[in-house]
């Protein structure tokens, strides 16, 4: 048998939870099956069935911070991360209680450090998709990049520039699918050929980090369908 015959006769005889980030695309059985292998910060994660799909179910858990003050709400996910394609179905209403402001705020963030503060995401807000608003419907996307970033201080200094348009629909599954290349990251929703949104100046710089659930705080969300496709060596 060839060397290279070897090589892939081993990589398909190891668990997908053991390929590395380099090696084969990943599929979201072994990434989003089990709640307990994600890493939760102020969230609690459920193993669901939502619309036909299995799916894991997030919801923001009561802090002791100040109230008004920001907090990161992410589930982690063990895969490590730098550049390439991430794809998933997720779907965000507000959560029962939520106050006024909520938008059902659902999304993914990647490169995210060690201490689970540092990290860059793209979100949706899908009560604005169709909202009678037309300033709230160019809300619809957003970027940011934790803790520099967020999403206030972008729209206030460059407004319009790290969020657009697209249409969505509260609590309906939602195909999203990032990517990114150094400084310069992509979105797109709803199988759309061409980015909804487009980053060409990423507020942090390129580095490993994970991948991670990530909603705000007045949100129930749903995820499924988690898969990862790392970019190739030049």
């Amino acid at each position: 048998m060839s060397q290279r015959l070897l090589v892939i006769a081993s990589l398909l005889s190891l668990p997908l939870s053991t390929l590395s980030a380099q090696g084969t695309r990943r599929t979201d059985q072994p990434l989003l099956g089990d709640p307990s292998r994600l890493t939760l910060v102020n969230v609690t994660a459920t193993r669901v069935q939502y619309r036909g799909r299995d799916a894991i179910r997030l919801v923001g858990r009561p802090t002791t911070a100040t109230p008004g003050t920001p907090t990161n709400n992410i589930a982690i996910v063990d895969y490590e991360f730098r550049d390439g394609t991430i794809e998933a179905e997720i779907a965000g209403i507000p959560a029962a209680g939520a106050d006024t402001s909520a938008r059902g705020f659902v999304g993914l963030a990647f490169r995210v450090d060690s201490s689970g503060d540092r990290f860059a995401a793209f979100y949706l807000r899908p009560t604005n998709g169709r909202a009678q608003d037309q300033l709230r419907r160019n809300h619809a996307t957003q970027y940011i990049s934790e803790p520099e970033y967020p999403w206030y201080r972008l729209r206030k200094e460059l407004p319009g520039v790290y969020e657009s348009y697209v249409d969505l629909e509260p609590g309906a599954w939602t195909p999203i699918r990032i990517e990114v290349r150094g400084g310069v990251a992509q979105l797109f929703v709803n199988g759309s050929q061409r980015p909804v949104l487009i980053v060409n100046d990423m507020k942090s710089p390129p580095a490993i980090g994970r991948i991670a659930l990530w909603i705000d705080q007045g949100t129930e969300a749903h995820f499924t369908g988690l898969r990862v496709t790392p970019a190739k060596s030049p």
